[in-house]
């Protein structure tokens, strides 16, 4: 049991999650930053108030519902969605992507054509 648990933490996609979760954990504080500090103020500017919370309040018996609150966690996930894939993603992909070679057939010689055909009559000889 302890083998296998032991095979199981060495793999490499399970120390891979380990880092994606360090690198995440530390990516979070960029894009908090850029959320808080840059662009929910923006839209402070725009609309007069710095989220969408208090956007559309309805109050119903007492009870006090902000749909505009499932409007400002859209707009923070995509957000980090779209600081994830620019900052992470599409760089990522650069590095990672290998140029493509199209790797033609050689060109047969009549000297490699002929050095086939006696390599063949000697392979049914033995």
């Amino acid at each position: 049991m302890l083998k296998g648990f032991k095979e199981f933490i060495s793999r490499g996609n399970v120390l891979d999650l380990a880092v994606g979760v360090i690198i995440a954990g530390a990516f979070s504080a960029i894009v908090t930053a850029l959320n808080e500090k840059l662009l929910m103020p923006l839209i402070g500017a725009i609309f007069g108030k710095p989220n969408f919370d208090q956007i559309w309040t309805i109050h119903l018996n007492g009870a006090t519902i902000l749909p505009g609150a499932v409007i400002t966690q859209a707009v923070n996930f995509l957000i980090v969605a779209a600081a994830i894939y620019f900052f992470i993603v599409i760089p990522m992909n650069k590095i990672i992507k290998k140029p493509q070679t199209t790797e033609e057939a050689p060109i047969k010689t009549d000297e490699a054509i002929l050095l086939e055909e006696i390599r063949d009559l000697l392979a049914r000889q033995n």
